[in-house]
């Protein structure tokens, strides 16, 4: 993506607008969503927990819900996952971020990675997002990873939790040469600055998962305003 086009872009479109620190409080869950709605988010995401509560929040908004599953370590049981994502679902979730098994992955048990990733896309029906957590695997890891996902049925890619690091150039390039055009790929953790959410949108992220949104709108128009003062 040319320079001409990063400065082109709409980054709200891209954001999804995330709280998922234990300690919020439906007042704190209130604001995310008001926010997001103000600012033109497609998504919040936020704890399972705040998933019915923030649905009919954004009621006939256009922001809508993502939740997380297995969160944040993914050594949940299939049929716990399984059963999380269909109560989301029920609770008006749009979207869901599931987190792999990461032992199953480092054990080579690819088998098991596909089936309980790919009983979640089969019996929600919405966009799952395959979280890798990418910053504790091996490039040759994060590959089978993103294929076993891909061959699973899931609708994004995503880096990370957040818990564990963050979002890198170099690993959503390497999700998007799996992915081809086939999925998104979601970028998440980490991300505080304009630059750096250009960056990873220029290396093929088409999701940016984050808290900082608001701030990385406003920085972003003080420096073009910057530029254009002289």
């Amino acid at each position: 993506m040319s320079p001409k086009n990063l400065d082109s872009i709409d980054l709200a479109t891209y954001i999804e607008h995330t709280l998922l620190d234990p300690l919020a409080t439906e007042a704190a869950i209130a604001q995310c969503c008001a926010e997001a709605d103000q600012w033109k988010f497609p998504l919040v995401c936020i704890a399972p927990i705040w998933v019915k509560f923030a649905a009919e929040t954004l009621h006939h908004k256009a922001t809508k819900v993502c939740t997380v599953i297995g969160f944040p370590t993914g050594a949940h049981s299939s049929a716990t996952k399984l059963y999380e994502a269909q109560e989301a679902v029920d609770h008006g979730a749009a979207e869901i971020d599931v987190v792999i098994n990461l032992g199953w992955l480092k054990a080579e048990n690819s088998e098991a990675v596909y089936q309980d990733i790919a009983a979640i896309c089969d019996g929600t029906g919405i966009p799952v997002k395959a979280i890798l957590e990418t910053s504790v695997l091996s490039t040759a890891e994060k590959k089978l990873a993103a294929e076993i996902c891909l061959d699973a049925g899931v609708a994004f890619l995503k880096t990370s939790t957040g818990w564990r690091g963050g979002a890198t150039v170099e690993d959503v390039q390497l999700l998007r040469s799996v992915a081809g055009d086939r999925i998104g790929v979601k970028a998440s953790g980490g991300i505080r600055s304009p630059q750096q959410a250009l960056e990873l949108i220029a290396a093929g992220a088409t999701r940016l998962g984050t808290s900082r949104g608001i701030d990385l709108i406003q920085n972003r128009d003080s420096l073009k305003r910057e530029e254009t003062d002289y």
